[in-house]
């Protein structure tokens, strides 16, 4: 499996507004978090990127709510949403900040 997940660096896709304008996006280091996710690093990937369990929990929410409907569902959602909304704002923000 880690050989398997080793690979997978080699096809990372580059920043492209990093690219062009110099500064990383809201999305930069997604994809290196879900790497170190995938090996098991869980603190290093909150540390890479802090909005990927919360990322997780609404996928993961949705694809649930998809086979089971729940009655308050798309509430759960909207709430799920928001608050990865906030913690990817926030995690930019002192991102900017601390660096």
């Amino acid at each position: 499996m880690y050989i398997l997940v080793k690979g997978l660096e080699d096809y990372m896709l580059p920043c492209v507004n990093k690219k062009l304008f110099g500064f990383e996006c809201m999305g930069c280091g997604l994809q290196r978090s879900a790497l170190l996710l995938l090996q098991g690093d869980l603190s290093g990937a909150f540390l890479m990127y802090p909005a990927i369990y919360t990322l997780i929990a609404l996928f993961g929410f949705i694809l649930i709510n998809s086979f089971k409907n729940f009655k308050n569902g798309s509430k759960i959602i909207a709430i799920l949403a928001i608050t990865n909304v906030a913690v990817i704002i926030l995690s930019y923000l002192l991102k900017l900040y601390f660096k």
